[in-house]
């Protein structure tokens, strides 16, 4: 599968909240990293990644994520894309995206998200930082130094 599959393939899975399909496309070994919380709360290997994943996305009414600009690099590749997230009281966020994964031997080693952190609290319930807040955290790993 090229990268360009692999990274679209993640991203359709993520769509769909299909969290086994999503562990699919990740190396054993996978860095996911949201840029603006910073390296030393990322999440490595499958099963953290999707712990880390559903704290924001597993309790919204829908969510969405929009194909933009892919440009790859070898094994790089960056990710120009938005998501739509609805929340189940009546909230809603346009979140946009820019991606970088690096793709090695099929499966995403490397995850990082740029974007505005500010937009989804301007847009999230009030709840939203105290429900991350209070959230398992067990999937924490500190990459620091790593990526």
């Amino acid at each position: 599968m090229s990268v360009e599959d692999t990274v679209l393939g993640m991203w359709a899975a993520l769509s769909a909240r299909d969290w086994e399909s999503l562990k699919s496309f990740l190396s054993d070994d996978c860095i996911y990293l949201d840029m603006p919380v910073g390296p030393a709360a990322a999440a490595k290997g499958p099963e953290d990644i999707v712990k880390r994943l559903k704290i924001g996305l597993e309790q919204l009414a829908s969510y969405e994520n929009f194909t933009g600009l892919l440009v790859s690099d070898g094994a790089n590749a960056m990710y120009e894309h938005h998501e739509e997230w609805h929340w189940r009281t009546g909230e809603s966020a346009v979140l946009q995206f820019v991606t970088v994964h690096r793709v090695e031997n099929g499966k995403i080693s490397l995850w990082k998200d740029y974007w505005d952190m500010g937009a989804l609290a301007n847009h999230g319930p009030p709840s939203w930082l105290e429900d991350f807040a209070n959230a398992d955290m067990s999937w924490i790993y500190d990459a620091t130094g790593v990526v």
